[in-house]
């Protein structure tokens, strides 16, 4: 069903460390902006909507001068750094209270904000979350393309349903949204919970350009960091295979007994040994499978009795 145009669009951009590409992040999402409102397919009402995730230069400075200036930039301050994907959280919550609509995208304009005009037009067909998808990755190297579609498909391997090539560039309405409020999960991976959300769907492609300026906030440390983030918080899969390790090394003991008890007959056994390895092997195998038992449940019950805040907010400007 499609909806009404000239609906409110708020942008919202995480920033850690961004005063080298703010100035110019600003201007060209401003840019975005006017036009938008001037084709009358966003309300006068859009904003963009940084989110200060604990920086240590002058982002937060910035983002409050941007303010002062210009009403259409707005700001969410966190207490302390809290990681890309809980300050993202942090910026769609707030916006959520004021927009029809949010996009999520980078500080550094990787991402192509020419494409933010089929995201609103998907929109207003109807679709309720639209993700940015790359269409290839040649701007990376051979170690990051290969570790990072790597990455995708090994979250599929483990149950997780993510999108192939898709970060955290989407559109997301007000409905999908308040959706996304009910999962408390602290061990958060947003790519991997907004599809459990459903409604419906669509993809935007489009070609990601080099970082405008600074380094990236996504070092191969931080990298491995999301990866296990991402697969424990979507699947008990790896637990599961402790399990299995654990059956597969105690059925080994089993091979172990009847292969010295035909040694034994043969008479080519030595004292002593036989019982001696089959001990090794079965208690190992029985340890590896108890811990993998005890660990299924712990896993579940690690993922829902926590509860600790996942961000703090110390100051909105608006």
């Amino acid at each position: 069903m499609e909806r009404e145009k000239n609906q409110i669009l708020y942008l919202v951009i995480p920033c850690y460390n961004e005063q080298e590409v703010l100035p110019e992040t600003s201007r060209r999402l401003k840019e975005k902006m006017e036009s938008l409102m001037d084709r009358n397919m966003i309300s006068r009402d859009s904003k963009i909507m940084f989110v200060n995730d604990g920086s240590k230069d002058r982002t937060w400075e910035m983002i409050e001068e941007l303010h002062d200036q210009d009403p259409l930039y707005q700001g969410v301050k966190l207490s302390r750094n809290r990681g890309h994907q809980n300050a993202l959280l942090g910026g769609l919550m707030t916006a959520k209270e004021y927009a029809d609509m949010v996009i999520s995208l980078d500080a550094d304009l990787q991402d192509d904000i020419d494409v933010i005009d089929q995201f609103v037009e998907k929109y207003y067909e109807g679709c309720d979350i639209v993700y940015g998808v790359r269409s290839a990755r040649t701007t990376d190297t051979f170690f990051k393309r290969f570790t990072a579609e790597g990455f995708y498909k090994i979250i599929n391997l483990m149950g997780g349903e993510v999108v192939f090539n898709h970060a955290d560039y989407r559109l997301m309405s007000k409905r999908a949204l308040n959706e996304l409020a009910n999962y408390k999960e602290v061990n958060l991976f947003l790519r991997g919970i907004v599809p459990m959300i459903g409604f419906k769907t669509d993809v935007v492609t489009y070609e990601r350009h080099e970082r405008l300026a600074g380094e990236s906030k996504y070092p191969l440390k931080k990298m491995l960091a999301l990866a296990v983030d991402g697969i424990t918080s979507l699947s008990i899969k790896p637990i599961r295979f402790i399990v299995f390790l654990g059956f597969m090394i105690f059925m080994c003991s089993i091979l172990m007994l009847i292969y010295s008890l035909v040694q034994h007959f043969l008479g080519n056994t030595s004292i002593g040994w036989t019982s001696l390895i089959v001990s090794i092997w079965a208690i190992g195998g029985l340890q590896l499978l108890a811990i993998g038992v005890i660990g299924e449940y712990i896993g579940k019950i690690y993922l829902e009795t926590k509860e600790r805040p996942r961000y703090i907010i110390e100051k909105v400007l608006r």
